[in-house]
C-alpha cells in the first residue's frame, strides 16, 4: 500500500483527490490529511479515510474531538505531521506560500510529491528542484497545464525541447472591456467559464497572473528558458498545453476539463487506469482557437515575466504581493484594478537577490506582503 498525505484535503484538490484515491482502495492509503480551518469538513474525511493524523492550520479552531487521530496544529505542526509519519506520497493542494516549508520537509521523506501548488516553486523553484534532485524524489505536476506538458514531453530527450506553449482560457473576464475592470466584483472575478477552483486562484485567472505564474513553474519544472515559454489564449480549453521539439514537432495533450484526471496521473505516475471521465466529442468541437494574450489589458502577465526573468527574490516579491492583493480583493477592501498596481509597485521598490537562500526568500516574502498592505491602504 502506497501511504499518502493529502495537504489541503478541504479545498477543491484535495477533495478531488480523495475522490481519486477513493476509486483505489488496494493502491492508496491515505495516512494523513490537513485543512486550514474546515474542521468540520476534514472530520468527515479522517473518519471515511481512517487516516492517522490530521493537521489545522489554524490553531484557534482546533478543538473539535478527532478521538484516536492525533492533531497538529499550524505550519510547524504540519511540518512535524510530515516528519512523524512513514508517508510514500504528498498530495501538495496548499494554495500560496505556505505550502513552501512543508514542501522542502516533504523532500527529505517522500518517494513523490504531486504537486498542485504553484507558489511555492515561483519562490524557490531552483531550491526546490534542486533538492528533490538530490534527494530523487519524484515531483510529478497536478495542474492541467503543466501535467500536459509532463505527459507531452514522456520518455523523450530534454535536450530536444525547443518551446513550450502554455494555454489559458482566457479566464472570466476575456471578453470584459478594461474599462469596466474597476467595477469587476469578486462574485464576478471568481465565476470561471470551465474550471471550478478556489477564490484565490480564480481571482489570479481573472486576472491572469495565474497564467505569469504558471510560466515561472515551467521554467523550474522542465528547465526551460522563460523566453521560450509562450502563453495562448485558448477559449475552448480542450488543449491543455503544447510542446514544439527542435525537430518542428508539437505535440499537445487534449482532454475534459477536470483536475481529476491531471491528479489522477500524477498519484499513479507511470502507471494509467480508467479515469471514467468521458472524452470530448470532438465532433461537435467546431473549433480550437488560439490567440496571443493581450498584456495591456492584464498586466499580471508581463511582471510575471518581467519578475521570472530577473530571477533571484523577485518571483518571491511578485507572487507575495499578488498574494496579499488578492486577499485585501476577496475581502471587499480594494478595487479590482489595485490588483495589478500594488504587485507593479511592490516590484519597482524591491531590491533584489541574485542568488537567495531559504532565509532571503522567506523575508523577501514577509517584506513585500507587508509593503503591499502599506500601499493599499489608501486605495481604501
Amino acid at each position: 500500500m502506497e501511504k499518502v498525505a493529502v495537504l489541503g484535503s478541504t479545498g477543491s484538490i484535495g477533495t478531488n483527490g480523495l475522490d481519486v484515491i477513493a476509486k483505489f482502495p488496494d493502491r492508496f492509503k491515505v495516512c494523513a490529511l490537513s485543512t486550514n480551518s474546515n474542521v468540520e469538513l476534514l472530520m468527515k474525511q479522517a473518519k471515511i479515510f481512517k487516516s492517522e493524523a490530521v493537521c489545522i492550520a489554524r490553531p484557534n479552531v482546533a478543538s473539535q474531538n478527532f478521538r484516536k487521530i492525533k492533531v497538529y496544529e499550524g505550519e510547524d505542526g504540519l511540518c512535524r505531521m510530515l516528519e512523524d509519519l512513514k508517508i510514500d506520497t504528498v498530495l501538495m493542494g496548499i494554495v500560496g506560500s505556505s505550502a513552501l516549508l512543508p514542501i522542502l520537509t516533504a523532500l527529505d521523506r517522500v518517494k513523490k510529491i504531486a504537486l498542485a501548488n504553484k507558489e511555492a516553486l515561483v519562490m524557490a523553484g531552483g531550491i526546490i528542484m534542486s533538492k528533490a534532485a538530490k534527494n530523487k524524489v519524484t515531483v510529478v505536476p497536478v495542474d492541467s497545464e503543466h501535467s500536459a506538458i509532463f505527459q507531452c514531453i514522456g520518455s523523450n530527450n530534454r535536450k530536444d525541447l525547443k518551446k513550450i506553449f502554455l494555454t489559458g482560457s482566457g479566464g472570466p473576464l476575456l471578453n470584459v472591456k478594461k474599462s469596466i475592470f474597476k467595477n469587476i466584483t469578486v462574485k464576478q472575478a471568481i465565476n470561471h467559464p470551465r474550471w471550478k477552483m478556489g477564490k484565490k486562484i480564480s481571482v489570479d485567472s481573472a486576472t491572469m497572473m495565474n497564467k505569469g505564474l504558471e510560466v515561472i513553474e515551467a521554467h523550474w519544472l522542465f528547465n526551460m528558458d522563460i523566453s521560450n515559454i509562450e502563453i495562448l489564449i485558448h477559449p475552448e480549453a480542450v488543449a491543455h498545453s503544447m510542446v514544439e521539439f527542435r525537430d518542428g514537432v508539437i505535440l499537445a495533450q487534449l482532454g475534459p476539463c477536470d483536475m481529476r484526471i491531471p491528479i489522477q496521473y500524477a498519484l499513479t505516475h507511470p502507471d494509467r487506469f480508467d479515469s471514467g471521465i468521458k472524452s470530448p466529442e470532438f465532433s461537435k468541437i467546431k473549433n480550437l482557437s488560439f490567440y496571443n494574450p493581450d498584456f495591456k489589458k492584464f498586466p499580471c502577465m508581463r511582471l510575471a515575466y518581467e519578475a521570472g526573468k530577473k530571477a533571484g527574490t523577485w518571483p518571491s516579491a511578485l507572487n507575495a504581493a499578488n498574494e496579499e492583493a488578492v486577499r485585501e480583493f476577496i475581502e471587499g477592501r480594494i478595487k479590482f484594478i489595485d490588483i495589478p498596481m500594488a504587485v507593479e509597485k511592490v516590484l519597482g521598490l524591491h531590491k533584489g537577490i541574485k542568488n537567495p537562500g531559504i532565509e532571503d526568500i522567506l523575508e523577501t516574502d514577509k517584506w513585500a506582503k507587508a509593503k503591499t498592505k502599506e500601499i493599499l491602504r489608501c486605495c481604501r
